[in-house]
């Protein structure tokens, strides 16, 4: 039988907290309060005396999924934190979560509970909503519930417990005090890690109280906010999936690196290097192989990637115009070549009935590039290449083409053979050198 949630009132969940704590003789030392050594109350409470906190970051990816799907209010959860039916919502989720532990590495919460049994307090504030230690609380109500018998010891709760001037600004603070800790770190996945530094940046005036507070480089916090953002842009603007973060949350690598590599880019190429970047995550299984290897064809190498498939695929990519250019004037503001305007390239992308050949001539362009960066030019590199170039040449059949294309296959010809009579030139001189 699974748990069922009974909801205790603001005011008896209060009036019982004050009278544990005042005939309790019971303290314990608490360091990540107020940035200062705390000695907090110890109590033992029965475990219905006890709510979940809603503004939990460890939840927040199932939260977000929970209003996306039944299409709920943002504030849905904050709002229902004392309403009977969402606290079981919350209840679902944490138990979800202390019953599949963090990878494969880490044992489930429940599993430890199971057999050590409750060791560290969990914290709570004056009315009984739990700071820390929510999934733990789960997991004990399911054991108890499982096996009153057995499990007997989580009929009530081990608490140590806030004043009750404490503020909800205070409370983040805690919890991003405790997520500074490695232990605790693993159990955040890297949504809600994001979600916390976003909540931190509220109450906090810049990036770099809020890195001290976590522990971390500005960097690190820098990359953290924009992997969010790039991660809401794909979910909303590519997938139509907004706040589905369950879709993002194995792509963690992808969405932190991808803004170094959409760093000093115009807007245009970093359009066109998302398209590489989101097209490559949305095949990862054919790909058979780490998405951190393609930094390359989405970083550095965007511009000759994004040429070289639109050429495969016979789209041609024109320079883009300022808004408001009718068309009448071509500025020269002294900032070299216009923009390519890659929307036609994007649009061909985002047609299904394409889907196979895009992605196919992307990652043929894509792993030729990487090899080239992995340094592989020495060697036989360059016969890889050529060998590759003349399979493909191969396959032309000038005769089932369309009569339209004929031109510019005839612009493509001739350049590939002046490209050609370049390389054996070269490759004349290097022979007669080493003769």
């Amino acid at each position: 039988m699974a748990y069922q949630f009974r909801l205790r009132s603001l005011v008896e969940r209060q009036a019982a907290i004050r009278a544990a704590v005042q005939a309790s003789n019971q303290t314990r030392d608490f360091y990540d309060f107020r940035s200062q050594k705390t000695q907090l109350p110890f109590v033992r409470l029965p475990e219905d005396m006890l709510i979940y906190r809603m503004e939990n970051f460890r939840t927040y990816t199932s939260q977000r999924e929970y209003l996306a799907r039944e299409r709920k209010s943002a504030d849905f959860f904050l709002r229902g934190q004392e309403t009977e039916s969402i606290q079981q919502l919350q209840h679902d989720i944490l138990s979800k979560l202390a019953r599949k532990g963090v990878s494969d590495s880490v044992v489930a919460v429940i599993k430890v509970l199971a057999t050590d049994k409750q060791r560290e307090p969990l914290l709570i504030t004056s009315v009984g909503v739990v700071v820390n230690g929510n999934r733990r609380l789960a997991a004990m109500r399911e054991l108890f519930t499982e096996d009153p018998q057995t499990n007997s010891v989580f009929s009530h709760v081990d608490c140590l417990v806030l004043p009750s001037d404490a503020t909800a600004s205070e409370i983040v603070d805690i919890e991003a005090a405790l997520q500074a800790k490695p232990e605790t770190r693993l159990d955040y996945d890297w949504i809600g890690d994001c979600q916390l530094i976003q909540k931190l940046l509220e109450t906090h005036s810049n990036v770099e109280q809020v890195a001290t507070r976590l522990n971390r480089k500005e960097a690190e916090v820098r990359n953290s906010i924009a992997a969010l953002k790039e991660a809401e842009l794909y979910l909303r603007d590519w997938v139509q999936a907004e706040a589905e973060f369950s879709r993002v949350e194995d792509a963690e690598q992808l969405f932190k690196d991808l803004p170094k590599n959409l760093s000093d880019k115009s807007p245009e190429l970093a359009d066109g290097s998302r398209l590489i970047a989101w097209t490559l995550l949305d095949n990862k299984g054919k790909i058979n192989e780490r998405l951190y290897n393609f930094n390359p064809a989405f970083g550095k190498r965007a511009e000759d990637v994004l040429n070289r498939v639109a050429a495969d695929l016979n789209i041609s990519l024109k320079p883009s115009r300022s808004e408001g250019d009718e068309g009448g004037f071509d500025i020269d503001l002294g900032e070299g070549e216009p923009a390519t305007n890659y929307n036609p390239l994007i649009e061909v992308f985002k047609d299904p009935r394409r889907k196979e050949e895009t992605f196919e001539a992307l990652i043929d362009v894509c792993r030729s590039v990487v090899e080239t960066e992995k340094g592989i030019k020495g060697g036989n590199a360059a016969l890889k290449i050529v060998a590759g170039i003349n399979a493909r040449l191969k396959e032309v059949d000038i005769g089932a083409s369309d009569p339209a294309t004929h031109k510019e296959i005839d612009h493509h010809l001739r350049e590939i053979v002046n490209k050609i009579n370049g390389l054996q030139s070269i490759l004349s001189r290097l022979r007669q050198r080493d003769l």
